[in-house]
């Protein structure tokens, strides 16, 4: 039997808005396919495309790089944190903001690749989608990291409360290496548990965030 694949991932789209406040991608052609046509045998063309963006855009992973000057970079992720990870959903409960420890109590999280379902990516392209999100707090975060999960996703805008400067679920996360995921989609096509998740961004030194593909295959 073929397998099946869940996208999990948003697409990126020129000009669209991740994060309030940083510039949308700017998507164009470095060589037309009209420009190529002279470069080829006649009926031959080829079309190779720009992108100019910030790493925060569309679904990305955080490395701890991305808060920690001297911790991993992208291109230091192993593939085994990123790649194939048993996986879980903890679905929470339409209407919850702030998102604490006893959400995750009583499930088995080690070496687990934990994905936050709030709902939220349903306001995704919104104005709503920057306001009042669902996130984790300090405390969930504390949870997460004694308990030794291995990445943790979320569908909302932001893994942090935007109003906390001290961001402590990325702080927490990140010190322990615990890569981050935000603004997953379709999480609920996943079932609760029985699924291999997958979030592998380009290598690149020197950057603690980029875009993703983020899928899952049951079974």
């Amino acid at each position: 039997m073929p397998k099946q694949f869940i996208d999990l991932s948003h697409a990126v789209e020129h000009g669209m808005i991740t994060y309030k406040g940083l510039p949308g991608p700017v998507i164009s052609d470095y060589l037309s396919r009209a420009d190529s046509r002279s470069r080829y045998t006649e009926g031959t063309e080829f079309q190779i495309g720009k992108i100019e963006m910030v790493a925060n855009t569309g679904t990305y992973i955080d490395s701890p790089f991305h808060r920690f000057a001297n911790a991993p970079d992208l291109a230091d992720l192993p593939l085994s944190a990123v790649a194939n990870i048993e996986g879980l959903v903890v679905r929470v409960h339409q209407g919850t903001k702030a998102i604490d420890a006893k959400v995750f109590r009583d499930v088995e999280l080690a070496g687990k690749a934990l994905l936050v379902h709030t709902d939220w990516a349903k306001l995704w392209r919104t104005e709503q989608y920057f306001n009042d999100h669902p996130f984790l707090t300090r405390e969930a975060a504390e949870y997460l990291v004694k308990s030794k999960v291995a990445l943790v996703g979320i569908d909302s805008f932001n893994i942090d409360s935007t109003a906390d400067g001290t961001r402590p679920a990325h702080t927490l996360l990140l010190h322990a290496g615990i890569p981050i995921v935000e603004h997953l989609c379709n999480l609920d096509q996943l079932p609760d548990r029985g699924f291999r998740f997958f979030a592998v961004p380009v290598k690149v030194k020197g950057m603690g965030s980029f875009p993703i593909r983020a899928f899952a295959i049951p079974g």
